[in-house]
């Protein structure tokens, strides 16, 4: 039975070993917060963190993952307060939502990697995530006023 550390607690699963990650954290785990989009890498829907690296988790196998430190929309903030969720209130960034988990996911990617991104550092590294509202002026402008709190 592979054990995975997901959002700092290690948690067994029965399922295939080549199960998609998405649908472990989905369907095994009850972590829904990571969204199904597409299924083969093109959308940015089910953005996580990989040992800190924004990852598709569509495309990440199972046993891939375990013995790597997985973290969800679910385990960013226990409270929901990160300076990124905060700043997409803020920003009002959200028009349908659906992508916004992983569009949030790859921005703490993002400003990890780069605590005060210029806004073309922020076009460039949110590129591969889509909004299908096309609400990326407002996904910009929260991450820069993410930075900004630092």
């Amino acid at each position: 039975m592979p054990t995975l550390t997901v959002n700092g607690n290690a948690v067994d699963t029965n399922a295939d070993p080549q199960t998609p990650l998405l649908w472990v954290l989905r369907e095994h785990l009850g972590l829904t917060g990571t969204k199904f989009g597409c299924g083969v890498g093109s959308c940015g829907a089910c953005t996580i963190h990989l040992d800190g690296e924004a990852t598709f988790a569509c495309q990440v196998p199972l046993e891939a993952a375990v013995g790597h430190k997985i973290t969800t929309i679910e385990g960013l903030s226990p409270n929901g307060d990160h300076p990124l969720q905060r700043a997409w209130i803020a920003e009002q960034t959200p028009q349908c939502g659906y992508c916004q988990s992983g569009q949030i996911m790859r921005a703490a990617a993002l400003l990890a990697a780069n605590p005060k991104p210029s806004r073309e550092d922020i076009i460039d590294g949110m590129a591969p995530n889509l909004c299908r509202c096309g609400t990326y002026p407002r996904i910009a402008r929260a991450i820069e006023r993410a930075a900004q709190e630092g």
